[in-house]
């Protein structure tokens, strides 16, 4: 997962969850709506959604023209309307973004007790070096133990980490194995992982979608709904390192805040995309001349 992708992910490239921003919401919106329905927008539907979601109408044209400037967007004039169009860069990213975001936590992998143990020191001189380390690891879902001790229950990242290591300069030894006689796997992952605070980020993630269930909204109200629920749930391949169940909790909740996400969007999706496609549609003039 690279840090590439960080915005569409709702981070900060520091590695940091970011706030929610107009220009955050404003990357969920073209991810949900504009990529996978012709990859343009008018500016009033993506103003009028924005307010149904509480952006004022000046932030969210800040946000276009924030975005637009950093090479997401492009601009059209057809007539008196303005019509976005998402470039190449945008969809470039946006396209694995939205793989992610929807496959995460879907389908739980088996795990045969291997670990990926990394040794990987840097002087404290090098704090930026460090600095880069510890990111381009944490974003391939590494776990720190201190002392240059990184660890995943995933062996196959280990490309991953040969590449951020190499491009930074620093030297490291790997090493695949399991646990002995001594240790307990979920005592470790403890260490390495902070999972009282991702636990606490899925049951606020529950908590706010829980007048969403049993009810199904549409037009406009859809479109609302579908894009809250996807800016709240896009953040999770991000937070979660996605460990085998045998590391977690019996009552880890994050199996449940998938299957909620998915079967939300699901019910959402239709009506949602129904009326983007019509407001786009009738904020058209070159439907009105002809």
């Amino acid at each position: 997962m690279p840090a590439s992708l960080a915005p569409v992910l709702g981070a900060r490239r520091d590695g940091s969850a970011s706030v929610d921003t107009a220009s955050g919401l404003l990357m969920t919106l073209m991810g949900e709506f504009m990529l996978p329905l012709g990859g343009t927008a008018w500016t009033q539907t993506i103003i009028g959604l924005a307010e149904r979601l509480g952006v004022r109408d000046k932030a969210a044209r800040q946000a276009l023209a924030r975005t637009c400037d950093r090479g997401w967007l492009d601009r059209e004039r057809v007539g008196r309307q303005t019509r976005w169009i998402l470039t190449d860069h945008a969809t470039e990213l946006l396209e694995p973004g939205a793989e992610r975001i929807y496959g995460f936590g879907q389908d739980r992998r088996p795990w045969d007790g291997s670990w990926l143990m990394l040794l990987a020191s840097v002087p404290e001189r090098d704090r930026n070096v460090r600095y880069r380390m510890g990111l381009g690891l944490s974003w391939a879902g590494f776990g720190s133990i201190g002392q240059g001790i990184w660890l995943s229950p995933w062996v196959d990242r280990e490309s991953v980490a040969v590449e951020v290591l190499r491009d930074l300069g620093v030297e490291a030894t790997s090493f695949h194995g399991s646990l002995g006689q001594l240790g307990d796997a979920p005592d470790l992952a403890g260490r390495a992982w902070d999972l009282p605070e991702l636990r606490g980020h899925y049951e606020r993630f529950l908590d706010d979608t829980d007048a969403l269930t049993g009810r199904l909204p549409d037009g406009g109200d859809a479109a609302a709904e579908l894009a809250a629920l996807v800016h709240r749930w896009r953040r999770f391949p991000f937070l979660d390192p996605d460990l085998p169940d045998a590391l977690l909790p019996d009552d880890w909740p994050g199996p449940v805040a998938a299957r909620r996400f998915a079967d939300l969007r699901a019910s959402l999706l239709a009506g949602a995309r129904t009326w983007w496609t019509e407001h786009e549609s009738a904020l058209d003039p070159r439907r009105a001349a002809s």
